[in-house]
C-alpha cells in the first residue's frame, strides 16, 4: 500500500492534514529555501513545495509525498517571519488597512511514478485600519514571531482583519486541502 507523507515538521500542518482521517507520517525535507535571484513570489512558493516533496523520495520509495511552502505579500514586498517584537510592529504597521496576499505552493510527488502535481493557492486577508496600540496589544497576546506576516489567522489574530477572500481558509494556514484532494483523487487516494 502506497504511504501519505507530510514533508514538514509543521505542527499547524499535521493538524490540517488530520482533518482528512489519512494515515500519514511526517518527516524534514532537507532542502535549501533561499530565494533565486529575479524569482517572483508565485515562482518561489512552487518550486519550494516541489523541493520539499521530491527531497525524501529515496527514504519513501513507494509514497504520495506533500510539500507546501507560503509567502506573505504586501504589494511588492515578501513578508517573512518577524522574529523580534520590533519587526512585527513594522509588519503590522505597513499592513494595517491594506490586502495581503499570501501564496502558498502545494506539491504532491509520487515516488513511485517520479510524477510530480504542483499548484500555487492564492489567500487575501484585508487588514482593519490598526492604531499602535491595538497592534501593541495583538502581540501582546498572541507574541506570533514565528509566522509571516506576523499573525495567526487561526487564533487572536482575526481580531485584525475586516475580511478574509479565497476558496480554502486551510490555505492562510499553510495546507490548501481542497486542492490536495483533488491531487490525492488524481493518483487513486480518496478520503471519502
Amino acid at each position: 500500500m502506497t504511504q501519505l507523507i507530510l514533508a514538514s515538521t509543521s505542527p499547524f500542518r499535521r493538524e490540517i492534514l488530520q482533518k482528512l482521517h489519512l494515515d500519514f507520517e511526517s518527516c524534514a525535507p532537507e532542502i535549501d529555501e533561499q530565494r533565486l535571484e529575479g524569482e517572483s513570489p508565485e515562482a518561489l512558493v512552487a518550486r519550494l513545495a516541489r523541493a520539499k516533496a521530491e527531497a525524501v523520495t529515496e527514504k519513501y520509495p513507494n509514497a504520495l509525498i506533500i510539500g507546501s511552502d507560503q509567502v506573505a505579500i504586501n504589494g511588492e514586498e515578501i513578508l517573512g517571519k518577524p522574529g523580534t517584537h520590533e519587526k512585527a510592529i513594522e509588519q503590522l504597521t505597513a499592513c494595517s488597512g491594506k490586502k495581503v496576499t499570501f501564496l502558498t505552493g502545494l506539491a504532491l510527488h509520487s515516488s513511485t511514478s517520479g510524477e510530480t502535481q504542483v499548484k500555487v493557492v492564492p489567500f487575501h486577508v484585508h487588514f482593519r485600519e490598526l492604531t499602535t496600540q491595538q497592534i501593541e496589544n495583538y502581540l501582546n497576546v498572541e507574541k506570533p514571531y514565528n509566522c509571516a506576516g506576523s499573525f495567526k489567522s487561526e487564533g487572536f489574530g482575526i481580531t485584525l482583519f475586516s475580511k478574509l477572500e479565497g476558496d480554502d481558509p486551510n490555505t492562510l494556514i499553510g495546507l490548501p486541502l481542497i486542492e490536495l484532494i483533488k491531487m490525492l483523487e488524481q493518483e487513486g487516494l480518496s478520503p471519502i
